[in-house]
């Protein structure tokens, strides 16, 4: 985990995949909403520990 450039990247790309379902939320099947709704929700929980993480390297 020590790549800054890897987790910027899994942060942009999970948020913009959260955005993304946010957004076409009336085109998509039920069932496929259904996995990629959670899909992002792990994402995005991972990235915020990610974002912790790298502010807390930051201080040592």
């Amino acid at each position: 985990m020590a790549d800054s450039g890897s987790i910027l990247t899994f942060v942009i790309v999970s948020f913009c995949l959260a955005i993304i379902l946010i957004m076409k939320k009336d085109t998509l099947p039920p069932q496929m909403k259904r996995y990629l709704a959670l899909l992002a929700i792990v994402m995005v929980s991972v990235s915020f520990f990610l974002i912790l993480f790298s502010f807390f390297r930051l201080g040592t």
